[in-house]
């Protein structure tokens, strides 16, 4: 059995730096890599991206609302055209400094608040599905099972891959247990760890109200930005070998 093990990557903006990039590239498939609208820099883009090249490892488009300042995580209203004409802004400079290292971006995923927002806004999980679209409908999306923004991606004929998060309390209803409320965040390598396997194997687990609920997907993100983030990525992979579970990427680095 193979599953994808993905991380958001190139976070920092500047001489702001989040997170341990080079360590990360050592464990995981994919790389969402954060494209200048919620953070990263032209600069921290092309580092990235050569390094994930020589990796092997596959490089993605973490795309986001063009908020530096709240880190992406603060949903912003706007009309349909100005978020598909960002979205394709940020897969292009993307995609530029892929090439420039000799791989490509090979998929897309939405950031934060946009993430959470097409889970249900259909309007701009439209005009992300548009956007991508219009770029390359080629690239597969990344994004939460049972969203607005996997169901019309499928049914504009993009290849969607479902995702879980190996270290997100998740509601009954499966979606992601907003981050300001308490324990939306896990940190136990080991509580992480068990989660993951779980999860990758089909298997239940329990939601924040102790409730079982089974996530079916073919990639597994581990947060960038969460504290202690590299011992729990090594864990949840070490654990997923450990069960016979192989990390590999859903998609060949191009």
């Amino acid at each position: 059995m193979r599953i994808d093990l993905n991380s958001d990557l190139g976070e920092g903006f500047g001489r702001w730096e989040l997170g341990d990039d080079e360590a990360l590239l050592s464990v995981v498939t994919s790389a969402n890599v954060a494209c200048g609208f919620h953070a990263g820099d032209p600069t921290i883009m092309r580092r990235v991206c050569r390094a994930a090249a020589s990796r092997g490892v596959a490089i993605g488009a973490q795309v986001g609302y063009r908020d530096l300042a709240g880190f992406g995580r603060r949903f912003i209203e706007m009309p349909p055209e100005t978020l598909a004409d960002e979205i394709v802004y940020q897969i292009g400079a993307l995609d530029t400094f892929a090439r420039l290292a000799g791989a490509r971006v090979t998929y897309v995923k939405p950031h934060g608040a946009l993430y959470n927002a097409i889970v249900h806004h259909e309007e701009q999980a439209a005009a992300v599905v548009a956007a991508v679209q219009a770029y390359d409908p080629t690239l597969p999306v990344l994004g939460l099972p049972g969203s607005a923004w996997l169901r019309l991606a499928s049914e504009a004929g993009l290849t969607t891959v479902a995702e879980c998060f190996a270290d997100r309390a998740y509601t009954p209803e499966g979606t992601l247990v907003p981050r300001g409320r308490p324990g939306a965040v896990l940190h136990d390598p080991v509580e992480v760890a068990r989660r993951t396997v779980r999860m990758a194997l089909g298997e239940p687990i329990e939601a924040v109200d102790g409730s079982l609920l089974v996530i079916r997907a073919k990639s597994i993100c581990v947060h960038g930005d969460t504290p202690g983030t590299v011992a729990l990525a090594r864990a949840v992979r070490e654990s997923l070998v450990a069960h016979g579970v192989t990390p590999a990427p859903f998609v060949e680095r191009k």
